[in-house]
């Protein structure tokens, strides 16, 4: 049995919302992962099941290795379609926000969506939440916002309204959030609720192999690049750091999303700790941290590049030149060196 992490009132401001109007639209993050895409298209599918009018909106597109998730055709992109998108934010009765903390998160969402008259509940697990939902449901302590997604709808006593795309979608974005369960997934109440989405029908392998074995040629010819070389190990401070630069990257005839996962690789190096990747994108430099044990790379996103996320993984975004971000990406290690130890 799940524990109670949502508080009860909110359960019921949120289900009253749920059963009262019909109108409903999903948002998500700018440049959507898994979980975005998992509990918004898991979201998607239980309110269709409920028999609501249901319309998922992303600003931008996502990775292709997540277009066939169940629902993926009927989601708008509103960097392509940006009147449809505008006129069902302007139309809804209820907004649901999922997994992000503020709204400048959702890019050209943003002012629709705020100046929309409709309900909004906040589902996330992000830290420091902006306060504009009218029912915000924060919990950083969870793996996952797809994760908080089938605690709502259990909450609300509506278990049974979990068909198999529904429980596929959240699977998928709770096994993405945790890196196939490596990192801030020891809670045994994760495992409960994969159980819980088996018996609903899913098999966990084809949406691993969907998610993990889809990869394009360039993709992995990339992978060995960067592997080989750029990446630079720091021993003193149990580092690695990866520096992709956007023409490097272009060598490689890249979709959206194909460095997702590099970070990770030089975490199974024995003596690193903390692992970061910087590339340099169109108008910003993107940059991604994780960590084994306790070494909090939110604090160091959070501190150094005024980003956020989880302990053991975290992000943020530099606007400047590429070697600058590196530059203040290896200034900063010397103060952590004590936290890596």
């Amino acid at each position: 049995m799940l524990n109670k992490v949502i508080a009860e009132d909110n359960i019921q401001k949120a289900k009253k919302l749920v059963l009262n109007y019909d109108k409903i639209v999903i948002v998500t993050h700018l440049a959507p992962d898994g979980d975005g895409m998992g509990s918004s298209l898991g979201l998607y599918h239980f309110m269709m099941e409920l028999g609501k009018e249901v319309q998922v909106i992303v600003p931008n597109d996502y990775p292709a290795f997540l277009h066939w998730m169940p629902g993926s055709k009927s989601v708008v992109n509103a960097e392509w379609h940006k009147r449809v998108s505008e006129s069902a934010i302007a139309n809804a009765d209820l907004i649901f926000c999922l997994d992000f903390n503020t709204l400048k998160r959702i890019a050209q969402l943003e002012d629709p969506v705020r100046k929309s008259k409709a309900k909004k509940i906040l589902i996330d697990h992000h830290l420091s939440p902006e306060q504009f939902a009218n029912i915000t449901i924060s919990h950083p302590e969870i793996s996952s916002t797809s994760e908080l997604i089938f605690r709502f709808i259990c909450r609300m006593g509506m278990y049974e309204y979990v068909n198999e795309p529904c429980a596929e979608c959240i699977y998928t974005g709770m096994m993405t959030d945790t890196g196939a369960f490596t990192f801030n997934s020891n809670s045994s109440y994760i495992y409960y609720i994969i159980s819980e989405l088996l018996q609903k029908g899913i098999d966990k392998d084809f949406i691993y192999s969907k998610i993990y074995n889809q990869y394009a040629e360039g993709r992995v010819r990339m992978q060995g690049y960067v592997l080989y070389k750029k990446m630079k190990i720091f021993s003193e401070y149990k580092t690695s750091l990866i520096v992709l630069s956007e023409e490097e990257h272009l060598r490689f005839n890249p979709e959206r999303g194909d460095t997702e996962g590099f970070v990770n690789i030089p975490l199974s190096i024995g003596n690193v700790v903390f692992s970061a990747f910087i590339r340099e994108d169109k108008d910003v430099v993107r940059v991604s941290f994780r960590s084994k044990g306790n070494f909090p790379t939110n604090q160091f996103a959070a501190e150094v590049f005024g980003g956020g996320g989880h302990l053991n993984a975290s992000g943020g975004e530099f606007y400047g030149k590429l070697e600058d971000a590196v530059k203040k990406f290896e200034e900063a290690l010397p103060a952590y060196k004590h936290l890596l130890e």
